[in-house]
């Protein structure tokens, strides 16, 4: 069944009623053909969904009308920051869209010092339009309750200044120890806690941008005795937590 986002605002629960605009109207219409009667989803970015079916269509306008409400719990209970350093090609394409499946609640690109990909302020803008598009289809599909964000690139400082106030900090490294501290790193986790993961570009990070992330209380952690790919590195990481924090 299509599910489609829609601001708070555009919900009235005393009426029964949604009405969704924009974009989105296009797609009902147009693209998916679906007429008067048929059911869907709807989230409103909150902790319920709504089943609702189609009352009215126009170029303009969907009403809907809300069969009932329920609070499914498909969001983790942490919020998962993913600072990406930026990569070549379409990479982040990818990037985004798993990462959304995985349960990361913001995604942060990051120029770093390795990075080969260069935005200026108008190419900046046309990728995070395009990135947020990604990160809404991939919601859709992935049964999330809301659209994760997709940041403005940062500069490499303005991420470490970002994740100060987040609870726990991880930045996987080649360089890092065993295995054994890393399991006990992320046993330490709390559910509730907010947690920020750095992944270096192709080529990794700079030792001084190590240093300067544990400098900021990160903790340089292992993904195993193999060298993984940027597109791989945060994934394999959402992974692992997506695992551990539902369990």
């Amino acid at each position: 069944m299509q599910r489609f986002f829609v601001n708070p605002c555009q919900i009235d629960e005393a009426a029964h009623e949604i009405r969704i605009t924009g974009t989105d109207v296009n797609h009902i219409v147009n693209v998916l053909r679906m007429r008067q009667g048929e059911e869907l989803w709807i989230s409103g970015g909150g902790k319920k969904e709504y089943h609702c079916v189609i009352e009215t269509l126009s170029g303009q306008e969907v009403l809907l009308h809300i069969l009932y409400a329920q609070e499914p719990d498909y969001e983790l209970p942490n919020r998962i920051y993913l600072f990406q350093g930026l990569p070549k090609a379409d990479k982040m394409e990818l990037i985004i869209q798993k990462a959304v499946e995985l349960g990361a609640y913001e995604i942060i690109p990051v120029e770093t010092k390795r990075c080969v990909v260069r935005l200026d302020e108008k190419k900046a803008e046309k990728k995070k339009a395009r990135w947020q598009q990604i990160a809404e289809s991939a919601a859709k599909q992935s049964k999330r309750m809301l659209v994760p964000g997709i940041h403005s690139v940062m500069s490499y400082k303005q991420a470490l200044d970002y994740a100060e106030k987040l609870d726990v900090l991880l930045i996987p490294y080649e360089l890092a120890s065993g295995m054994a501290d890393t399991k006990e790193i992320l046993k330490k986790i709390k559910k509730g806690q907010s947690i920020g993961i750095f992944i270096g570009p192709e080529g990794g990070f700079e030792e001084e941008e190590v240093e300067a992330a544990v400098s900021g209380g990160a903790s340089p952690i292992t993904l195993g005795r193999r060298i993984l790919r940027t597109e791989t590195a945060g994934l394999a990481i959402l992974s692992v937590l997506m695992f551990q924090l539902e369990s």
